[in-house]
C-alpha cells in the first residue's frame, strides 16, 4: 500500500469497500489498518489507497486540498492515514456529527499534534460543501467561527490562517464508484472456499460451518483470523508463525445481527464497529429498562482501539453468552470457572448473545487506561446487579475485574456474601473489604504498581454502588413499592453526583491570532501552506523506504544485546546462515577501520554491549528473511558487574561522564543564613521516547568505483553522516560520500548523532557485500536502540523571605545519559544555564552531572535540557508559595525579572516582552475569573476537581559557540526564470523549505511558484551544520538571503538598463551578456561563547518570551484528568510565516503535555523496555487536546538578530506543556486541602493518574495501603 510503512499499527490506513448481497446490495466504506489487513482477507474488496482519492497528476480530492491549506500537515508521514480516515467517514456520512468527527480521528497520534488542524479541516468541509452551513452554535453561527467565544478582540489581528474561499466543494456524486468487475462477481460467483499459498503458510477461507469444523479438525492448531488484531501482530512483532491460517469470515451464520424476544444476537465474526452501531440503535429503539446491558457495552466499545481497529476487530469474546457449534455457554461462567464451561478445541464460536436487562437490574463498565481512547486498560470492571422486586435487597450480584490479574477473574465469594442485603453503605464497606481480599493483584511485568490496581477496583465497585444508588433514587415509582423508609434512604450527596459523568472528547475550539504588518505582495508574514502540503496529503512525498528499489538490494536487520553489562563470549550464526535469501552476517570484525567514532572524550560505539545496542546484523534479500535469520542468532555473554542502570545506582558507584558543571553567583551559604524559611526536596522527572512517524532509516548505494557511496538517510545532519562513515571506511574521503535528505518524517533531535551511527551500519555492510542496503528500524528496535529524552532528577535547597522573595538556591541535576556520552554532558550544561526560566535569583549555586550507565544512550530532544531543569525550577516556586500561603502566581511574578540586568552566567537580559507575555496572557485567560470559579466548583464537587496554573517561559535562543551556527546557501537561476533554491537546512516537519522559499521570493521579488527546492545534499551545500536547536530558519535564511542579494547586485546593472523589464528578460539578457546565474550564500554564525571556569559569558544570542494558562479537571476515584483550556501567548518577534510558528507551538506545547502527564518509560530489573511500541507507550491524541486551545503571537515583537527579525520557535513551546502538570497539582491541592491533608506531597513527571489517584489520598488508598479503616464517610461527606 502507499502509506508510509513502520508506524507500527498506526497510520497505514486504506479504505475497503465490500459489496453485499443478500435482498439487496449494500455498500460498506471503512478504513482500516494496511499493516495489519492480510491481503487474503480482501477477496472481493475493491481498495482504495490515498492515491485512488486523487493525486497531483489527476485530481487532488477536497480533503488533501483541505488537510494540506488548513496547515493540517508538518511532517507529512502520517497524512495519508489521516486523509483515508476523513474519506472513509465522509463517504459513508456525508455530513458527520461532531461525535462521528473525533472517533474517525481517535486512533490516530502524533508529536507534531496535527490532530487539532484535521478537525478544523472537518469542520470546513461542513462549512464549504454544497450542502448549508452546520450552525451547530447556540447563537446559530457556523461551528468554525469560534473567535467570538474566546476573546473579545480590540486590535486589528488576524484569527485567519487559511481562506475557505479557495476550498473546492465536496461533492459526494464524484466519488469513486465500486468496480463493476467485483460487482458482477459477487452477484454471479458461486461461494467456494479459497485457498491462498504462500512461500511459507496456506490461508484457507471457508464459507460454511460445515467446512469450517473440518479444516478444523484437520489443522487443530490452525488460528482462525477475522480481524487479525491478535495473530497479525503475534506474527509480525513477536515472530509467531502459523503455517496454516484459517478465515472464516465469510460464512454468513458468523456475521448473523438478530433480535430475539431477550436480546440481541451477533455473529462472531461481526466487527467492533457493527457491534457499536447495532446497539446505538437498540439503545434508541427499546425502552430503557431493557438496555442497561447495551449501554454499558457501548461504553466500553467507545473508548476501545480506535475506529480503524474496530473496523476489523471482533466481538465474539467480549461479554455475555456464547454459542458454540451445538450448545450455550454464559461467558460469566466461563470466567467465574463454573463447570466445564469452556470451548473445546473441535468446537466453534458461532455468536455472542447480549441479553436485555430487567427490571431491578442494572448494569454498569469501567475502564481506567493510560489514555482515554485507543489504548489497553490497566483496569476495567463489569459489574451487575439485580434487586429483589420492589426492594433494595440483593439478589443476584455479579462482578468481574480485566486487568487486576493475568485473565478476566470474578469475585464470586464476594458476590455470593453479598446475596441477600441491602444496598447500603455497611454493603459497601463489606464489599470493599471482601474485593481486596478476594482478587490477588500480582505484580506487573509492564510496570503499573499493584497499589494502584488495587484502589481501582475498590474505587470502581465504589463508583457501581454511587451508580445503583443514584438509580434507586430517581426511579419511578420505586419509594412507593419499597419495603423501607424513603425517609432514612441517604441517596447521593449533591457533591458526588459529577463523579458519575465521565469525561468526554469534544471537538476542540481554537484560535490563533497574529498581527500582519506588511503589503499583500510580501510573501514573508504571510501563513502560506507547507511546500509539501498537497504531496503530504495525497501521499506523493517521498520518505527513505518510499525510494524505489535499487538492482540487487540487501535488506538489513540487526540483532541486540539482551544484557546490560556482559562480554560477548561467542557469536554464533550458523542456523542464521542457513535461513533461505540470507546473504552475509556483519560484525564488528567487518568495520574496516577502528570499532568506534570519537564525537567528545568518550567514544561512541558501533557495535557494543548494553541492553538494546547492536552486536551484529544479517543481510538478506528480503527484510523478511533479514529478521527471521535475526533472530536465530545465538550469543552467549559472561554478565558483569556492577549493572547500572538508575540515577540513584550511578550516584552510589559515582559513575559519571565528564566533566561536571557547575555555576555559581552570590554567596550562597550566607544567604541561606539570612533568610527566614528553607525547603529542600527532590523531583524525579522520567525520560521520553521521541516517537517520529519515520523510524530510523536509511538506503546505502555503493556506486561500484573509486570507493564512492551515496547515503540516502532520515537525518537532521548530513555532514556528521560523511565524517563518521570517513573515519569507519579507513579514512575514506568525505569527498566520496554522498548524503542525500528529501524529508525527513520527524526528528525532534533523535536524528543528529543516532542517525549517523545507525547509517555508519548499513555503509560496512554494503561495503562488504558491494550492494545496494537497506536499513529500516521497526518501531520496537527504534525505541530500544536509540534512547531518548534523558531522565533527571532534581535535588533543591531554597531560602526565602516570608513574603515570597526567594534569596538562595543550592541545586544539583543529574542527568541519566546511558553508557556512551552521545550529548549528555552538553544536555547537562543547557540545563545548568537556562535552569532560572524567568526567575531573578541573586544567589545561586548549581551542578549538573551526566550520569554513566547500561542502558543505550540518551540523546538530544527538542528543548534540549530546559525542560526538566525549568520543572524543577517551577516545583520550588509552587512549594515556595505552598509555605508562604501566597499564590503560585503572586510568587512568580514577585521574582520575575523585571528590569535590563544580568542573569546568572552575566549576560544581559531585558525582560520586556516576557512581563507583556505574562500581563497578556492573564488579561486573555481570564486567570482570576477562572480561578474564583474553578474554587466554587471545588466547593460544589467531591469526587472531581478543577486546577489552574499559569507559567511564564524564558527560552534563551543559540548553540553555545560560533561554529555550530554557520549556514551556507546555493541558488541557481535558470534562463526560463525558475530559480534551484537549496541550503544546509533539513526539512522535518517544521517548514524550513516553505520558510526559505518565502526568503528567496522576498529578496528576488519574484512568485514563490517560480522557485523550488529539490533536497539537501551534501554534494550542493557542504559542512552544514545540524537543524537542531531551533537555529534551521535563523542560519539558514541569513544564507538564502546573502545569495539573493549576491545574485540581485549581478543582475541590478541590466535591470537598471531596463527598469519595466520582466524577470524573464532581465535573466535572458543576464546569460546573453555572460552574467553568472548562481551564487552561494554564507552566514557565519552567531557570536556566542561560555566560559565555564569563570562562570560567565554569552552562550545565547536573544531570548524567547511566553506564558501559558491551562485549566483541567481531574476524577479523584480514578486519576483521569480532562484538559479543559489552554491560552498561550508568545513572543516569536516577527513571524515568517504564522501558520507553520503556530503549529509548531501548538505541537511542542502538546508533546509538552506528553512528556509532564503521560508518557511514561518502563524497564525491568534487567534494563530491558518494556514499552516498545504504540501499544504501550501512549503520546496524547485527540482526546487529550484541550477543549478551548488558543494561541496569540505577541504583536509589535522586533528581534534585530535574526532573519526579518524573527525568532526559532521550534523548541520553545514544550515547557509550556508544564502548566498542565501544575494546574493538575492545584486541583490536587484542593483535594487534599479540603480531606485535611496538610503534609507535604510529591509529584513527579510524568504526573499520569496512578499518581493523581495516590496523591488524592482516601479511604480507598489507605484502605489499600494499610488496613481496611471503612467508607461510609466518602458515602456520606
Amino acid at each position: 500500500f502507499s502509506s508510509p510503512s513502520k508506524c507500527d499499527d498506526n497510520d497505514c490506513f486504506v479504505s475497503i469497500d465490500y459489496v453485499l448481497i443478500d435482498c439487496k446490495i449494500i455498500f460498506i466504506h471503512y478504513s482500516a489498518n494496511a499493516c495489519l489487513l492480510p491481503i487474503c482477507c480482501l477477496y472481493g474488496a475493491a481498495v482504495t489507497t490515498v492515491e485512488g482519492v486523487g493525486s497531483t497528476e489527476t485530481r487532488v480530492h477536497p480533503v488533501q486540498e483541505r488537510l494540506a491549506k488548513c496547515h493540517g500537515s508538518q511532517c507529512g508521514f502520517c497524512s495519508p492515514g489521516m486523509v483515508m480516515s476523513i474519506y472513509t467517514l465522509l463517504r459513508n456520512y456525508p455530513e458527520p456529527t461532531p461525535e462521528q468527527m473525533i472517533a474517525a480521528l481517535a486512533g490516530k497520534y502524533c508529536h507534531f499534534l496535527i490532530c487539532r488542524y484535521v478537525l478544523k479541516l472537518f469542520l470546513q468541509i461542513l462549512c464549504v460543501s454544497e450542502s448549508v452551513c452546520c450552525q451547530r452554535k447556540a447563537n446559530g453561527k457556523c461551528c468554525s467561527d469560534q473567535e467570538d467565544d474566546l476573546f473579545d478582540k480590540e486590535e486589528k489581528v488576524s484569527t485567519s490562517l487559511f481562506s475557505i474561499d479557495e476550498f473546492q466543494p465536496l461533492d459526494p456524486t464524484q466519488e469513486l464508484i465500486f468496480p463493476p468487475e467485483l460487482m458482477r462477481m459477487a452477484e454471479n460467483q458461486p461461494k467456494r472456499t479459497l485457498f491462498f499459498h504462500g512461500e511459507r503458510m496456506t490461508w484457507i477461507s471457508p464459507v460454511s460451518l460445515d467446512e469450517l469444523l473440518d479444516l478444523k479438525a484437520a489443522h487443530p492448531k490452525a488460528p482462525l483470523v477475522v480481524g487479525n488484531t491478535g495473530v497479525g501482530p503475534e506474527m509480525k512483532f513477536r515472530g509467531v508463525f502459523h503455517p496454516v491460517v484459517i478465515a472464516p469470515a465469510r460464512i454468513p451464520d458468523l456475521n448473523v445481527v438478530k433480535y430475539t424476544e431477550d436480546g440481541l444476537t451477533l455473529g462472531a465474526a461481526c466487527s467492533l464497529s457493527v457491534a457499536k452501531d447495532v446497539l446505538t440503535n437498540a439503545i434508541s429503539e427499546f425502552p430503557e429498562e431493557k438496555t442497561k446491558v447495551f449501554c454499558a457495552v457501548l461504553k466500553q466499545l467507545r473508548t476501545l482501539g480506535g475506529e480503524q481497529i474496530r473496523n476489523v476487530a471482533v466481538c465474539c469474546a467480549l461479554l455475555a453468552v456464547m454459542f458454540v457449534t451445538n450448545r450455550r455457554i454464559p461467558l460469566s461462567d466461563i470466567f467465574a470457572g463454573v463447570g466445564n464451561n469452556t470451548i473445546t478445541p473441535e468446537e466453534i464460536l458461532v455468536s455472542v448473545h447480549i441479553p436485555h436487562s430487567r427490571k431491578g437490574e442494572y448494569v454498569c463498565a469501567f475502564r481506567q487506561a493510560p489514555r482515554r481512547e485507543n489504548a489497553l486498560s490497566i483496569t476495567n470492571a463489569g459489574m451487575r446487579v439485580l434487586f429483589e422486586e420492589g426492594t433494595d435487597i440483593i439478589k443476584d450480584l455479579s462482578i468481574f475485574y480485566g486487568g487486576a490479574a493475568s485473565t478476566t477473574v470474578c469475585a464470586k465469594q464476594t458476590c455470593s456474601a453479598l446475596t441477600g442485603r441491602h444496598w447500603n453503605e455497611q454493603t459497601l464497606d463489606e464489599a470493599c473489604r471482601l474485593i481486596l481480599k478476594e482478587i490477588a493483584v500480582p505484580g506487573s511485568a509492564s510496570g503499573e504498581k499493584v497499589d494502584y490496581k488495587k484502589t481501582l477496583i475498590i474505587s470502581f465497585f465504589y463508583r457501581f454502588f454511587l451508580e445503583v444508588l443514584q438509580s434507586l433514587k430517581t426511579t419511578v415509582n420505586y419509594f412507593s413499592m419499597s419495603a423501607f423508609d424513603p425517609y432514612h434512604y441517604p441517596g447521593i450527596p449533591v457533591e458526588y453526583g459529577s463523579v458519575l459523568q465521565d469525561f468526554k472528547t469534544k471537538m476542540p475550539q481554537s484560535i490563533q491570532i497574529y498581527q500582519p504588518d506588511q503589503s499583500p505582495q510580501d510573501p514573508v508574514g504571510r501563513p502560506i501552506m507547507h511546500q509539501s502540503g498537497i504531496k503530504h496529503a495525497t501521499g506523493e512525498a517521498v520518505y527513505i523506504d518510499d525510494l524505489p528499489s535499487v538492482d540487487g538490494e540487501l535488506f538489513l536487520a540487526v540483532v541486540t544485546s539482551s544484557r546490560a553489562h556482559a562480554k560477548i563470549v561467542s557469536i554464533d550464526t550458523s542456523e542464521a546462515l542457513k535461513v533461505p535469501g540470507v546473504f552475509d552476517v556483519i560484525s564488528a570484525h567487518d568495520v574496516p577501520a577502528t570499532n568506534e567514532f570519537y564525537y567528545s572524550d568518550d567514544p561512541e560505539i558501533v557495535f557494543v554491549i548494553c541492553v538494546g545496542q547492536i552486536v551484529c546484523a544479517v543481510v538478506a534479500d528480503s527484510d523478511v528473511h533479514a529478521k527471521q535469520a535475526a533472530a536465530k542468532v545465538k550469543i552467549e555473554y559472561e554478565v558483569l558487574e556492577p549493572v547500572i542502570l538508575t540515577i540513584e545506582e550511578a550516584i552510589k558507584h559515582n559513575s559519571f561522564f565528564e566533566p561536571k558543571r557547575k555555576l555559581e553567583q552570590g554567596n550562597v551559604d550566607q544567604a541561606f543564613e539570612t533568610v527566614d524559611n528553607i525547603i529542600e526536596g527532590e523531583i524525579h522527572i522520567g525520560g521520553q521516547e521521541h516517537f517520529y512517524m519515520e523510524t530510523q532509516s536509511v538506503l546505502a548505494v555503493p556506486k561500484g568505483e573509486d570507493k564512492e557511496m551515496d547515503v540516502y538517510v532520515s537525518t537532521q545532519h548530513p555532514a556528521v553522516i560523511q565524517v563518521i562513515q570517513s573515519i569507519l571506511r579507513e579514512s575514506v574521503p568525505a569527498n566520496r560520500i554522498m548524503c542525500h535528505v528529501k524529508r525527513v518524517g520527524g526528528a525532534f533531535g533523535g536524528k543528529l548523532l543516532k542517525s549517523g551511527l545507525l547509517a555508519s551500519v548499513a555503509a560496512v555492510a554494503a561495503k562488504k557485500t558491494g550492494r545496494a542496503v537497506r536499513f529500516i528500524l521497526s518501531r520496537g528496535d527504534d525505541m530500544l536502540i536509540t534512547g531518548g529524552r534523558h531522565p533527571f532528577i532534581g535535588k533543591y535547597k531554597v531560602g526565602f523571605m516570608n513574603d515570597g522573595r526567594i534569596r538562595a538556591v543550592d541545586v544539583n541535576y543529574y542527568i541519566n545519559g546511558g553508557c556512551t556520552p552521545d550529548e549528555s554532558v552538553l544536555v547537562a550544561a543547557v540545563s545548568l544555564l537556562k535552569m532560572d526560566n524567568a526567575y531573578k535569583i541573586p544567589n545561586l549555586r548549581c551542578w549538573a552531572y551526566a550520569c554513566k550507565t547500561n542502558l543505550p544512550s540518551n540523546t538530544a530532544f527538542r528543548g534540549f535540557g530546559f525542560p526538566q531543569s525549568a520543572l524543577v525550577t517551577e516545583t520550588w516556586i509552587t512549594e515556595v508559595a505552598d509555605k508562604t500561603g501566597l499564590s503560585p502566581e503572586k510568587i512568580r511574578e514577585i521574582n520575575m525579572y523585571k528590569e535590563n540586568e544580568q542573569t546568572h552566567f552575566k549576560q544581559k537580559l531585558d525582560p520586556q516582552n516576557l512581563i507583556r507575555c505574562w500581563n497578556e496572557c492573564m488579561e486573555k485567560s481570564a486567570y482570576y475569573s477562572r480561578k474564583k470559579a474553578a474554587n466554587e466548583f471545588n466547593k460544589q464537587n467531591y469526587w472531581k476537581k478543577k486546577g489552574i496554573a499559569i507559567v511564564p517561559l524564558k527560552f534563551p535562543f543559540g548553540l553555545g559557540t560560533r561554529y555550530l551556527s554557520q549556514a551556507s546557501a546555493l541558488v541557481h537561476i535558470y534562463t526560463d526564470g525558475s530559480v534551484l533554491l537549496t541550503h544546509g537546512g533539513i526539512e522535518m516537519g517544521q517548514g524550513i523549505h516553505t520558510k526559505m522559499i518565502q526568503v528567496a521570493s522576498r529578496e528576488l521579488n519574484i512568485p514563490m511558484s517560480s522557485i523550488h527546492f529539490c533536497e539537501t545534499s551534501t554534494t550542493t551545500v557542504p559542512n552544514a551544520c545540524a537543524s537542531a536547536g531551533s537555529a534551521g530558519t535563523d542560519v539558514n535564511g541569513m544564507a538564502v538571503k546573502d545569495a539573493c542579494q549576491t545574485l540581485l547586485k549581478r543582475l541590478q546593472p541590466i535591470i537598471n538598463k531596463n527598469p519595466k523589464g520582466t524577470w524573464n528578460e532581465w535573466i535572458k539578457e543576464a546569460f546573453e551578456q555572460s552574467v553568472s546565474l548562481s551564487a552561494t550564500g554564507y552566514f557565519r554564525g552567531y557570536n556566542e561563547n561560555m566560559d565555564w571556569e569563570k562562570g560567565e559569558g554569552q552562550p545565547f544570542t536573544y531570548f524567547l518570551f511566553g506564558a501559558a494558562c491551562s485549566e483541567v479537571e481531574i476524577n479523584c476515584l480514578t486519576g483521569d484528568h480532562k484538559n479543559l483550556r489552554t491560552d498561550i501567548v508568545m513572543d516569536i518577534g516577527c513571524s515568517i510565516n504564522p501558520a507553520v510558528d503556530i503549529g509548531q507551538i501548538e505541537g511542542a506545547f502538546v508533546q509538552g503535555i506528553g512528556l509532564y502527564t503521560m508518557e511514561e518509560l518502563k524497564y525491568s530489573p534487567e534494563g530491558v523496555l518494556y514499552t516498545r511500541g504504540p501499544d504501550q507507550y501512549k503520546i496524547p491524541a485527540v482526546c487529550d487536546i484541550p477543549e478551548q486551545f488558543s494561541v496569540s503571537l505577541l504583536s509589535s515583537s522586533q528581534n534585530p538578530h535574526a532573519i526579518y527579525a524573527s525568532k526559532g520557535i521550534g523548541e520553545a513551546g514544550l515547557f509550556l506543556g508544564c502548566s498542565v502538570f501544575f494546574a493538575l497539582r492545584d486541583a490536587v491541592t484542593s483535594v487534599r486541602n479540603e480531606r485535611g491533608l496538610k503534609t507535604t506531597f510529591v509529584l513527579n513527571s510524568p504526573l499520569t493518574a496512578e499518581q493523581i489517584r495516590a496523591s488524592c489520598a482516601d479511604d480507598f488508598t489507605e484502605m489499600v495501603t494499610e488496613s481496611w479503616g471503612g467508607v461510609c464517610s466518602s458515602v456520606s461527606g
